[in-house]
């Protein structure tokens, strides 16, 4: 299995230049089955690699373009009456896929930013009443801008908790932005590339990171790392055990994609930013965590042997 995992990394890393940790890292969380929150500024290529991920897995995807005028039923879908039958008719919205784009996700409301929250946590919606159940697998990939910029409202904290993992992509390096600039842009688009994993091959490998073996202690050094969190004066509120939920899955992940079958400390060290930093937010209330708190949380809990 390891090499389709880096065939996808590769096909992905040929549109989404020098980029190839935050691709791994994306595909490590599709294989927890969590969902990713993307932020950086426009431009960088968060939109870009959202769609390269779902092409490269060959599922089903969705793009829903958010703004403040947008409305839930936008992204869940509505009932229209039927003259003709003479009932209400649902109309699904395109959040019935199997990986779902929401771009700028903090420009729309957060009343329709909440529209996704039942989606995310048991993969399926409610609308009048009524409860309909989405494609398997599923996938929220979101984007957004940072907070400083005009026009964007603040994730909600039950939001921000139903992301597994929140990345940032960075500006390219100096020999990626120079191929960049050179490459023909029509030619490095997403949709360009060919399916490497479907979606039974996902499912199989997703079933595989569930039998990662994780030891005892491991355990133990999730829930101190927990603990401390919770403890410091440094943070509002500690990570919460749908916190530690994440950050066991996304180690298990980790070492999956690493090649193996059994979690490392250094797996739950390397993907711990990424689950904490939008969960925590500083004692202060303003502003936002950082890597180096989240690092110095970290290194406050000692390692087992």
């Amino acid at each position: 299995m390891q090499h389709i995992l880096d065939s996808a990394v590769d096909a992905i890393s040929t549109v989404v230049l020098g980029k190839r940790e935050q691709i791994r890292l994306a595909l490590t969380c599709f294989l927890a089955r969590g969902h990713l929150l993307i932020e950086d500024l426009p431009g960088i290529g968060k939109t870009t690699l959202a769609q390269s991920l779902a092409r490269v897995f060959g599922l089903e995807f969705s793009r829903i373009q958010f703004t403040a005028d947008l409305l839930p039923g936008d992204i869940l879908g509505v009932s229209v009456y039927e003259q003709n039958a003479g009932l209400f008719t649902f109309h699904p919205g395109p959040v019935f896929t199997q990986v779902l784009l929401a771009d700028e996700i903090n420009r729309a409301t957060p009343k329709t930013q909440s529209a996704l929250l039942e989606a995310m946590e048991e993969g399926q919606i409610t609308v009048e009443g009524q409860t309909r159940s989405l494609k398997s697998p599923f996938f929220v990939i979101a984007t957004q801008n940072p907070l400083e910029q005009a026009g964007t409202f603040a994730l909600p904290e039950s939001q921000k908790d139903r992301f597994l993992f929140r990345l940032a992509m960075g500006y390219p390096d100096a020999q990626a932005e120079q191929t960049l600039l050179r490459q023909d842009a029509a030619t490095t688009r997403p949709m360009h590339l060919e399916p490497v994993i479907d979606a039974a091959t996902l499912l199989h490998l997703q079933h595989r990171v569930d039998e990662v073996h994780v030891s005892d202690i491991l355990i133990s050094y999730i829930r101190s790392i927990l603990e401390a969190s919770r403890t410091s004066d440094r943070f509002l509120a500690g990570l919460s055990p749908r916190a530690g939920l994440a950050l066991l899955r996304g180690a298990k992940a980790w070492a999956f994609v690493q090649g193996r079958e059994y979690v490392m400390p250094e797996d739950i060290q390397d993907v711990f930013p990424f689950v904490a930093i939008h969960r925590l937010s500083p004692a202060s209330g303003q502003g936002a965590v950082g890597v180096e708190e989240v690092s110095e949380l970290l290194d406050s809990v000692p390692v087992p042997l």
